[in-house]
């Protein structure tokens, strides 16, 4: 499910269906669903390569219209494109439910990868990728776990939140503070020193697989270069 507006239905049609839902934020939300349309597809992107006619590919648009917007500035209607055919009034009530949904999504993306550093490390096999993002996971839950006993400590531009409604950014300012306070089921961690590594002047005889990000372009004609004289005639200056 995309955000468009190139598969709008055409100006009169009436909608396959129709709903009306009382919303916290938004207040009443007018959500109607057209079967069975179609975007216009260009020759770009994933079509970049492609020849000849493009393929027409049928979904159903939502458009959704609200009271109002949480900051007070003026509502503009929504144009969504499912992929799906013969949507009924749920389908499109949990469509258009779900991509207001994306924000706490890509929200959620922003603090694995800028706060609990999800790609720092640079890791070489898909192993140790699986592994890391369990640890970003389980940080994450602790984080979550840890909310009614996290203090705010908010920086001076910052809005006060309720304890109830803490993030888990908030909630890792005071982290240092809950964990020497709490029970830990594990025994302290022995001392030891880093490895050796590889010495020095010794060349890595593993190197990192480098793989070419290939990207489908439709090839262009070439064009002929004309050569240049190799003796120019003289410009007239004055």
């Amino acid at each position: 499910m995309v955000s468009s507006s190139s598969a709008s239905p055409t100006p009169g049609a009436p909608p396959d269906t129709e709903t009306v839902t009382d919303t916290r934020l938004y207040g009443t939300a007018l959500a109607r669903s057209w079967d069975r349309l179609h975007p216009k597809l260009t020759h770009r992107s994933s079509w970049a390569a492609a020849d000849g006619t493009l393929p027409i590919i049928e979904g159903t648009v939502i458009r959704l219209d609200i009271d109002h917007l949480p900051s007070g500035a003026t509502p503009k209607p929504v144009w969504l494109w499912w992929s799906g055919t013969g949507a009924t009034e749920a389908d499109a009530d949990r469509l258009w439910q779900s991509y207001l949904r994306r924000f706490d999504i890509e929200h959620t993306f922003r603090l694995f990868k800028q706060t609990l550093g999800w790609t720092a490390p640079k890791i070489r096999t898909p192993e140790a990728a699986d592994r890391w993002t369990w640890l970003i996971l389980a940080a994450y839950t602790q984080l979550r776990l840890a909310r009614p006993l996290a203090a705010d400590r908010r920086r001076p531009w910052e809005k006060p939140s309720p304890p109830d409604r803490l993030t888990p950014a908030r909630v890792r300012r005071d982290f240092r503070h809950i964990r020497p306070t709490t029970t830990c089921p594990t025994q302290a961690p022995k001392p030891s020193r880093p490895g050796p590594g590889r010495p020095p002047g010794r060349k890595n005889t593993r190197p990192t697989p480098r793989h070419d990000v290939h990207t489908p372009r439709k090839a262009q004609p070439t064009q002929r270069r004309t050569k240049k004289s190799a003796t120019p005639q003289p410009r007239r200056t004055g």
